[in-house]
Order: C-alpha cells, then structure tokens, then sequence
C-alpha cells in the first residue's frame, strides 16, 4: 500500500550503518495519505505522498 498513485514513489531499501560499521537492512517509507481527489469531476479515494499534495500534482475534493 505504501505507494503514490499520481508518482509512483514507493518504498526504498538500504543499510542501517552504525558507528562500528555494522550494517543491518532497513527501508524508507514515503509520507502516503489517504486524501479524497477530484478525478474528471468526481471525487474518489486515493493514496497520494506529500510532496504530490504540496506541489498542487492532485486537487483535494
């Protein structure tokens, strides 16, 4: 579910790298909301990050 429906942006994978170098597996998770968006008139349920909201990418209903 962690994942944009207007840009695509999904989770991310990578290392936890301590001050002794150990390194154990983590991921990211983008900021996703669930937000009402006018799609061709009608309003409908999506889950869209921050930065499609901030950037004015989707119009809140």
């Amino acid at each position: 579910m962690a994942k944009c429906n207007i840009c695509g942006k999904g989770v991310q994978f990578g290392h936890n790298v301590s001050h002794s170098n150990r390194k154990t597996n983590t991921m990211w998770k983008p900021n996703i909301k669930s937000v009402r968006v006018k799609v061709n008139g009608a309003s409908k349920k999506m889950y869209v990050c921050t930065s499609c909201l901030r950037s004015g990418a989707v119009e809140r209903a």
